[in-house]
């Protein structure tokens, strides 16, 4: 009777309250027959290409994550559906995964996870010399070092570094994902090279090899998940939060103008508003950061312009070049003092 119900739900015709008033165990959603089957199939190419007989199942839960011990991943519902991806965006601002592009990057990610629960990398002792400890604690947030040459580039916000774990999967990504003379030329002369090597001989010597743990546990698949969507999406936005970077009058008076000789320009508010979107996008690009983390910057930088009654001083270009300046320098701050994401 429960999948007759909700067969019945059309998601296109319902409203955001409805939806959000839906449990997620009630959404008619499924990977079969989505463009999400499709970056799985894709994803077990490459695997396949690679030599590997590894094949992670993949079901669908709240976001992405790969439980420890499981030789699979959760892929976040809304991928399942275009209702639920616009859903998502005008929750959160972005859709984590929502090209095939970014989609597949992730996947490269969770496979790293799935991969190490498959073969138990980690007990190995080069493993623990080159990565850390993997049952080291997991923090709540992490303070990554831009500069660092360690660690790989894959997902954004410098991932690799929040934990041994995820400096494992990333690595792992950059591996499945670029071939050998390219990652040893973009990581030449990096200490993240020794990684790269270390994980190319790891995947030579179980090519061919069925995994040790063959588990198919689908650990908070989205079947069983009580929650509504919008006790979800108020629970996601609070992880997001942040506690406000110092110094932003003084940052904003570097770019905007209190001096009454500029009264009659536009405002420093509308202007931010006017190219707020351009200006998430664009750092959002750079550092990694989530696009609600920013957009709640962005929404500091005009409250406190209009308290400031800041006002445009120079040519178009010229003040977005300050904004997006300012807006960065903001971002890192938030980056440096401890920058919290879901785990994936």
């Amino acid at each position: 009777m429960a999948t007759a119900s909700k067969t019945r739900l059309d998601l296109e015709g319902m409203t955001d309250e409805e939806l959000l008033n839906l449990r997620l165990s009630d959404l008619p959603v499924r990977i079969e027959g989505t463009p999400l089957e499709e970056r799985v199939r894709r994803l077990h190419f490459e695997l396949d290409e690679s030599g590997l007989r590894f094949r992670p199942h993949v079901w669908l839960s709240e976001e992405w994550f790969s439980p420890d011990g499981v030789p699979g991943f959760a892929a976040p519902f809304y991928l399942a559906h275009p209702r639920l991806m616009r859903l998502e965006r005008r929750q959160m601002l972005e859709v984590e995964g929502g090209t095939e592009r970014e989609c597949l990057r992730i996947m490269r990610h969770e496979a790293g996870h799935a991969i190490d629960n498959a073969f138990l990398f980690r007990s190995r002792p080069r493993w623990r010399r080159l990565f850390g400890r993997f049952n080291s604690p997991y923090p709540d947030s992490y303070q990554p070092d831009p500069t660092s040459r360690d660690f790989v580039l894959h997902l954004g916000a410098w991932y690799a570094q929040a934990h041994p774990a995820e400096d494992f999967a990333e690595t792992f990504a950059v591996w499945l994902a670029t071939s050998r003379p390219r990652w040893r030329r973009r990581y030449d002369g990096w200490g993240a090279l020794d990684k790269l090597e270390y994980v190319d001989r790891l995947m030579r010597e179980v090519a061919g090899r069925p995994p040790r743990s063959r588990r198919r546990d689908r650990v908070e698949e989205l079947s069983t998940l009580r929650l509504t969507l919008g006790e979800h999406y108020r629970r996601k936005r609070e992880h997001y939060s942040f506690d406000w970077p110092a110094d932003f009058d003084r940052d904003l008076l570097r770019v905007f103008s209190d001096s009454a000789r500029h009264a009659s320009g536009p405002t420093a508010a509308s202007f931010l508003r006017r190219r707020g979107r351009d200006l998430v996008h664009a750092v959002a690009r750079g550092t990694g950061l989530h696009h609600y983390t920013l957009a709640q910057l962005l929404a500091k930088m005009i409250d406190r312009s209009k308290l400031l009654k800041l006002r445009v001083a120079g040519a178009d270009d010229e003040e977005l070049r300050g904004a997006l300046v300012l807006l960065t320098v903001q971002a890192m701050r938030v980056v440096h003092a401890g920058y919290h994401r879901i785990p994936l």
